[in-house]
């Protein structure tokens, strides 16, 4: 079994307390789980971790994932926002 640091716990706490129509920018989640500056490493964390609701976390332009676009946007639009142009309406 592998083991986590801090770092990982702290942040998969602050993704899977999201619920549906929640959003959070990848900056968002790393300041809330006392790591600020650490997007990038939010989302790399993402990416390796299976079962967290990745889709809920967004750039801070609301862009969405580029090679996940249509999978995400299909995941989002399940939970009531709207996708234009590759990015979320946050209006």
């Amino acid at each position: 079994m592998e083991e986590t640091t801090s770092f990982e716990d702290a942040v998969t706490k602050v993704v899977r307390a999201t619920q549906p129509g929640d959003l959070m920018t990848y900056g968002e989640v790393a300041s809330e789980a006392g790591y600020p500056g650490a997007a990038r490493a939010v989302g790399t964390l993402l990416r390796r971790v299976p079962g967290l609701p990745w889709w809920r976390i967004i750039s801070s332009t609301g862009r969405l994932l580029p090679r996940l676009q249509q999978e995400q946007a299909e995941l989002l639009r399940t939970e009531g926002h709207r996708i234009v142009k590759g990015r979320i309406r946050l209006t």
